[in-house]
């Protein structure tokens, strides 16, 4: 136990976390059992030791992180190291990689049951369906999901400023004043570019060669969350990579599933099926016509957000293609999207309707035409990465 709180008190100690995420707020922490999902490298592992580190300090005992990945644990059970942690007046268990624990789902549910005075704070794949899939944690886990940057995270990170998100209510009747105060302290357009690129996944602050380590994230997510977590067989891997290739050179775009198909020889089901899987993995996003989501195909499939448009294709990728993937992955956090009509990219929440300005000043200030809307119908692309 001792050389777990040691590893606890240097992780906090030497964690630079220059970005307090919007997550944060949204736990309830009187809960005693909170999964956080999340796709690979949106910083899950950091979120809980600053998690720790804000609500407990790095001395307190009464909380401890713990990664699931160790050897230990391939000898002694979860239940049996949270009764002793509890045994030694603990109170927070924080656990990474739960899902490559066997049996995972039992030993919480069991921990709840045992310890009514232990909360569990738990991080696993966004691949996991909580809920659906483990009826042990029915009724008992409060389930969160810890996205990329937001663009007001990456620039509250880089140019150093403390701005807050806006629900989209806010954007879309308040956004001249909003587009002048934040301009006022930055210039947002300067850094949105960079965002796009690079923004999304916190390890661009890594000394490394982001497209390189993004490219590994990709593949770790399809060889271990997607492979392992729905239990498909490793031959099928360089079909499930390809799909997701040939998926991201056409993106955004209609879904023609019978070509898909025929160029990796699997049934149209197993297209399906691996469709949902990497939407699971927040690789993709998937849009549906108002009113046809249940049992239909979906009408628009998108890359997840712009990083990986730059990462997979080598070829030049549509500044267009990008601006628009960007809205879509902002508008889905908290927000019902569907494909639009009329010439609109999307509806939004059934009642307002997105595209994207064309002419030549939209490359330079890309900016989306609203209706309904307030104080002018024109709002800058950029201020819809405050939503969260």
């Amino acid at each position: 136990m001792e050389s777990f709180y040691r590893t606890h008190k240097y992780l906090l100690s030497h964690l630079n976390s220059s970005v307090r995420r919007g997550l944060m707020d949204e736990i309830n922490r009187q809960d005693r059992l909170i999964g956080i999902k999340g796709s690979r490298g949106v910083g899950k592992t950091t979120f809980l030791l600053s998690y720790a580190k804000e609500f407990f300090g790095t001395d307190n005992r009464d909380c401890l992180y713990i990664n699931l990945n160790h050897f230990f644990f391939s000898d002694r059970t979860l239940v049996d190291f949270a009764a002793e942690f509890l045994a030694q007046g603990g109170r927070t268990l924080l656990i990474d990689q739960v899902f490559k624990y066997p049996g995972w789902s039992k030993e919480l549910r069991q921990c709840y049951d045992c310890f009514p005075d232990l909360q569990i704070v738990f991080t696993g794949s966004s691949v996991m369906r909580l809920r659906e899939e483990n009826p042990d944690l029915w009724g008992k886990v409060s389930s969160y999901h810890l996205e990329g940057f937001s663009f007001r995270e990456y620039l509250n990170l880089t140019a150093g400023c403390r701005f807050r998100a806006f629900t989209l209510g806010e954007v879309v009747e308040g956004h001249a004043e909003m587009e002048k105060e934040i301009c006022s302290a930055v210039r947002p357009a300067e850094y949105f570019r960079d965002y796009l690129h690079h923004g999304f996944y916190p390890f661009f602050l890594e000394k490394r060669n982001f497209s390189e380590n993004l490219l590994k994230t990709m593949n770790m997510t399809l060889e271990v969350d997607v492979m392992y977590i729905r239990q498909i067989e490793q031959r099928y891997l360089p079909k499930l990579r390809r799909l997701f290739y040939l998926l991201s050179l056409g993106a955004p775009s209609a879904l023609n599933v019978s070509r898909l198909s025929q160029t990796i020889e699997v049934s149209r089901a197993t297209v399906m099926n691996y469709i949902h899987y990497l939407k699971e993995a927040r690789l993709v996003n998937l849009l549906y016509t108002a009113g046809d989501e249940a049992g239909r195909k979906p009408s628009k499939v998108y890359l997840n957000n712009s990083n990986l448009m730059y990462a997979v294709n080598r070829l030049p990728v549509s500044e267009a293609d990008v601006h628009e993937t960007f809205l879509c992955n902002q508008l889905l956090k908290d927000n019902r999207v569907n494909t639009g009509g009329k010439g609109a990219a999307f509806r939004v929440n059934g009642m307002y309707d997105f595209r994207m300005a064309k002419g030549a000043k939209a490359t330079q200030d890309p900016a989306v035409y609203c209706a309904p809307a307030g104080n002018g119908r024109m709002i800058p692309l950029w201020l819809f990465g405050f939503l969260y």
